[in-house]
């Protein structure tokens, strides 16, 4: 049934505000809900009570005068009439007429200031009945006055209300006399005596409402009054419930109020400020607050059945409680369960406590506690810590195997002189004096046990008074220092043989210094030979290249019978055969110029941005008719839009040289390919033939000045060597670097990698496919 009720039961939204909203019963809810507007609304109700009654009292009050004046009339006509009928004959003035009228009249005829008057036939008043002692009025006219119709009119004139004479107000009525005989009778009743009863009727009633007035007004001070201390009383929980939970916030605690019977539960402000809710007076269902629960931290279901039951009388649980940012905190619920009077079922009150930092404490503290007991079994040393009376807290594996101790000698608790007695004893101990300042309590001593070994061990104590002794196996340091010893004494007898040959070192480096003086002059020697060398060249190559200019321009125009036919064919081949070998001779002193350039340091590189594919097609251009004639087919597989800083002339004497070279030792019909591409920081140009091929042996002495694969003598391919020379300087001038592979009848590679930006170093080389 408890299941079933809280499953079931929604969160009613009440006006009352704390705890009264789950304890106090529908009727007493509604009461205070409406408390506020009682509060304004009962003074005003009192007062249009008091006012409504007032004017109908008022409104009762002259209606009740006019009906009075109306009976006293209507009374008065009745009399008037009887009177007129039953008044005993006038003979003359005075006498008993007025004593014998006062006796035919009903006995309540003279009450209330009511006067009868006798009058004959000239009107003159003869008798009266009820008048005050003394002279009567001369006649009727005197009495009522000379305005008035009564005495005109008599009984058709009726009852009448008049000023008399005397200028009091009166009802007043005239009657003939009856039995045919002559003369009236007039009946006077002041309205002061006519409305007497009236008055007195009056009197109770404004008694009345004053009373009620006064009862009315005590009863409103007296709720207004109850109103103030109400709300006195609702400042005061206010302040108090402020303050509660102020505390209650700043101890990241909240209260609750578990209905179990109608499954609502109270949450105090600060318990929603705890979750990150916004705070509200609605109660919280059950089944609102389950679904926050996490699902791994019980059935709250269960737990209300068992309260509902009686089987659970208080809790105290821990769970996660997912709060409105939608993470897990940790709270600590306890409570009671307490029955009142009158509640309609059982109710558990208690307090929700925030322990998700204790949870992290101890999970982040046996965390650690695993990590140190993990920590120290892993070390090489034997770790043991007693606490002050000398009891066993925990050791490591290494410290059980050194001493050979059973499980059941080193549980927790254990006395130390019972752990020492059971395990392996020492054989040697040698306290070592440790340096510097010696702590209290503390000592370090080696000791050797009964297999050998040796442990040095440290004993400190703890703050508790409890000390912790840690064992190195230091073994091989006793053995290491055994050998030690023993070569110290072999160095000692080496030093005796090391100072005989001190001497003979001292004369060998005087040896060694004359040696480096020679080598430097040489070295200056050798140095200033090849400036010499490379500046003959370079005169030299100078003052061949004018008369080789003029050799090869006639030769030209013989060939070409600028001035006309030589004669005879053979002619026409000597001079093209003189054009080629001056221009090869020409080719040949230009490599060496600048050869010895380079050698010379004078070969100066001017950087300068352009595109990789122009240059390669202006190189290819040069080299086209010289393949041509070969039938060798020339490819570029040049990259686009990549750009390089070096010196255009120097990169274009780089390909062409290498093109040539390919061109040169590239059989007819073969294949020469040129295939540029930006790796890293780094432009590889790959040139690649399908011609002869060049030995392994022979590859490191390529690149070297007027070095050939084959022999001068028996050289099939003219050329100075120095083409491959000039690239490779070339190509280093420029921070790069050229690698060469060839294979025998199949072709060559050669790769040159020139750095892309002339401020950046290139990265290491790749392998040539």
């Amino acid at each position: 049934m408890a299941r079933a009720n809280v499953a079931g039961m929604p969160a009613r939204s009440f006006s009352v505000k704390g705890v009264a909203r789950s304890l106090g019963r529908p009727a007493y809810r509604r009461l205070l809900s409406a408390e506020p507007l009682l509060r304004k609304l009962v003074p005003g109700l009192i007062i249009a009570f008091l006012l409504i009654v007032g004017v109908g009292a008022v409104m009762q009050t002259i209606d009740a005068r006019a009906r009075a004046l109306r009976a006293a009339a209507d009374e008065m006509s009745m009399l008037a009439a009887v009177a007129a009928y039953e008044a005993p004959p006038v003979m003359e003035r005075g006498g008993d007429v007025g004593r014998r009228l006062g006796a035919v009249l009903p006995g309540n005829a003279g009450e209330r200031g009511r006067r009868y008057y006798i009058s004959d036939e000239s009107g003159r008043i003869v008798a009266a009945y009820g008048a005050p002692e003394g002279s009567l009025p001369a006649d009727l006219v005197t009495l009522l006055g000379a305005a008035q119709p009564l005495t005109t009119f008599g009984e058709r004139a009726g009852v009448m209300t008049l000023t008399l004479p005397d200028g009091a107000p009166a009802l007043a009525t005239v009657r003939n006399l009856g039995q045919g005989r002559l003369g009236q009778v007039a009946m006077v009743q002041n309205v002061e005596a006519a409305l007497e009863p009236w008055r007195s009727a009056t009197a109770s009633s404004v008694t009345l409402y004053a009373s009620t007035s006064f009862v009315l007004a005590l009863l409103g001070v007296a709720f207004h009054w109850q109103s103030a201390r109400a709300r006195q009383a609702d400042q005061i929980y206010d302040h108090v419930r402020q303050r509660i939970d102020t505390a209650l916030s700043r101890g990241r605690c909240g209260l609750f109020d578990w209905d179990i019977a109608r499954g609502r539960i109270f949450w105090s402000r600060s318990l929603f400020e705890l979750l990150g809710y916004p705070p509200r007076d609605e109660l919280v269902s059950f089944g609102e607050f389950n679904a926050l629960i996490h699902p791994d931290d019980g059935d709250f279901y269960a737990l209300a059945d068992e309260v509902a039951r009686g089987v659970t009388t208080n809790i105290d649980r821990m769970f996660r409680v997912r709060d409105a940012r939608g993470q897990w905190i940790w709270l600590r619920a306890r409570a009671e369960l307490v029955r009142n009077r009158g509640d309609d079922g059982p109710r558990l009150i208690g307090i929700c406590v925030d322990v998700t930092e204790q949870r992290a404490l101890q999970e982040r503290t046996a965390t650690a506690d695993m990590r140190l007991r993990d920590a120290i079994e892993t070390i090489s040393e034997a770790f043991v810590l007693w606490d002050s009376e000398n009891r066993l807290v925990m050791c490591n594996s290494k410290f059980q195997q050194l001493y050979e101790l059973r499980e059941e000698a080193i549980l927790p608790g254990a006395h130390r002189e019972a752990i020492i007695a059971a395990g392996r004893q020492p054989v040697i101990l040698n306290h070592v004096k440790p340096d510097g300042r010696i702590e209290e309590g503390a000592r370090t001593y080696d000791a050797q046990i009964e297999d050998g070994r040796w442990l040095h061990i440290n004993e400190r104590r703890t703050k508790d008074g409890g000390f912790v002794s840690v064992g190195t196996d230091i073994t091989s340091l006793k053995r290491q220092e055994e050998r030690l010893m023993e070569s110290e004494r072999a160095l000692m007898a080496n030093v005796a043989d090391m100072r005989k040959s001190r001497q003979t070192l001292e004369v060998q480096a005087q040896q060694l210094a004359d040696l480096a003086e020679k080598y430097a002059e040489q070295k200056s020697q050798a140095e200033s030979a090849s400036k010499a060398k490379s500046d003959f060249l370079a005169n030299i190559s100078h003052e061949l290249r004018t008369p080789l200019n003029a050799i090869i321009g006639f030769s030209e125009i013989m060939e070409s019978g600028m001035f006309g036919p030589l004669g005879s064919d053979k002619y026409h081949e000597y001079c093209r055969d003189i054009r080629e070998s001056g221009q090869h001779l020409l080719d040949v002193i230009n490599d060496v110029l600048d050869m010895s350039k380079i050698e010379a340091g004078r070969f100066r590189l001017t950087h300068e941005t352009i595109d990789i594919d122009k240059v390669v097609l202006e190189a290819m251009r040069v080299i086209t008719p010289r393949a041509e004639e070969k039938s060798i087919a020339l490819r570029a597989e040049a990259a686009t839009g990549v750009t390089v800083e070096v010196d255009r002339r120097a990169l274009k004497q780089i390909l062409l040289n290498l093109l040539s070279n390919a061109v040169k030792f590239t059989p007819a019909g073969g294949r020469v390919t040129v295939r540029t591409r930006a790796v890293g920081g780094a432009l590889n140009l790959y040139i690649e033939d399908t011609g002869i091929g060049i030995p392994k042996d022979a590859l490191p002495k390529l690149g070297r000045p007027f070095e050939q694969v084959e022999s001068q003598f028996s050289k099939s391919h003219k050329g100075s060597g120095l083409g491959l020379a000039i690239s490779r300087s070339l190509t280093e001038l420029h921070g790069g670097t050229m690698r060469i592979r060839s294979t025998l009848q199949v072709g060559t590679v050669v790769l040159v990698r020139l750095p892309v930006r002339a401020d950046r170093a290139i990265e290491p080389e790749e392998k040539i496919a």
